[in-house]
Parts: C-alpha cells; sequence; structure tokens
C-alpha cells in the first residue's frame, strides 16, 4: 500500500479523505429485467456530484465483495485472480478502491477528470473510473479485459436501476493518466467509464 503525504488527504471532501464510504445498499433498485431494457450510454453529463452513497453502492456494484467468507467480488476474474484495479477519479482527486475494506485510498490530489478521457465531457462530469489491469496477478491482458467488460457491464446496470448516466470509453491519454495515477509497470489502464446524473 502506497504512503499518501497528509496534504493529499486534506485536499479531498472530508469523507474521501478519512477514505471511509458508508456500506453498500444491496438491496433494492429495478428488477434485472428492466436494468437490461434501460441499460444505455450516455455523454450528456450534469456536473452535481454523486451523493457518497451512490458512489458507495456503484463501487460495490461494479467490483465489491459479495462473498466476504471467500472474497468473492460483484464481477468474475479468472481464477480469483482479481487482476483488476479500480480508480475513481473526481474533482476532489484519484483514489483506488479498496473492495474488502470497501473503502478509497487517495491516490493524487487535485482535478484529474481531464485526463481521464479524450472527449469534452469527461472533464465535467463528476465521476470517471478507470480500470486498470494488473499484469503481475495474471500476465495476461486476455483475463484482465474480460474482467473489466464484466465490471463495466455492473456499472452500466446498475446506472440503468439508478437513473444515472454512463459511458465506457477507450479514448484516454494513457501514458499521462498512467503518470498521474502513479501506476507501476504492470499496470496498464484497459478503459475509463464515466459516470454521472443526465444533464
Amino acid at each position: 500500500m502506497r504512503i499518501i503525504h497528509f496534504a493529499v488527504l486534506c485536499a479531498a471532501a472530508a469523507w474521501l479523505a478519512a477514505g471511509e464510504l458508508p456500506p453498500p445498499v444491496t438491496s433494492g433498485g429495478k428488477p434485472l429485467m428492466e436494468a437490461l431494457k434501460a441499460r444505455q450510454s450516455g455523454r450528456e453529463f450534469s456536473p452535481r456530484k454523486l451523493p457518497e452513497q451512490t458512489l458507495s453502492n456503484l463501487l460495490w456494484a461494479a467490483w465489491g465483495v459479495n462473498r466476504p467468507e471467500k472474497g468473492g467480488r460483484t464481477a468474475p476474474s479468472a481464477m480469483n485472480r482479481q487482476e483488476v484495479d479500480l480508480y475513481a477519479v473526481t474533482a476532489e482527486g484519484a483514489f483506488l478502491y479498496d473492495a474488502k475494506k470497501h473503502a478509497l485510498q487517495a491516490v493524487a490530489a487535485g482535478d484529474l477528470r481531464a485526463l481521464a478521457g479524450t472527449q469534452g465531457f469527461v472533464k465535467d462530469a463528476p465521476l470517471n473510473l478507470v480500470l486498470v489491469a494488473d499484469t503481475a496477478k495474471s500476465g495476461d491482458l486476455t483475463y484482465a479485459a474480460i474482467s473489466a467488460g464484466a465490471i463495466s457491464q455492473n456499472v452500466y446496470l446498475y446506472c440503468a436501476s439508478e437513473g444515472l448516466s454512463t459511458v465506457v470509453r477507450a479514448s484516454v491519454d494513457r501514458p499521462a493518466l498512467e503518470k498521474a495515477l502513479r501506476l507501476r509497470p504492470e499496470q496498464k489502464i484497459l478503459v475509463a467509464q464515466t459516470v454521472g446524473f443526465l444533464k
């Protein structure tokens, strides 16, 4: 685990700085078939921030632990290697999602949203998720890509259930964002996914 300077933590909102997320609400929402019917990509986002409960639920739906006794996740991974790291990029900074603790670890302070994609809407949306393959865990990007696809679809279904807009994108300035996120050479950005309220 990286040690983040205290000033980085102070730069974020209080609940993000502490890394704490409220427990996810894992019941309710639209029935699966209704969420599938409503699932779509959107490219117009309100700048309004997501409530912390919504962020908590979204991260858990994407890649959270749903079987604590085994450490199983809401999306599959080959041989349970869990080779995808999920980063949240907001106006306050960049954070790594720790699924076991259901918490966010500060990685970098400041608004890095413009680095999370090349389209204009990316810099104004409240949240950009970045899915990163850790080849030290799998050695093969194919497995990580499959996991990332499942994680992305979980985000789509959560957003369809909750009336949020989202779009997954491969258009990312990878060198700039990898540097900003302080990724190791073994970590490779796969895709990013923008999430927010409809404009």
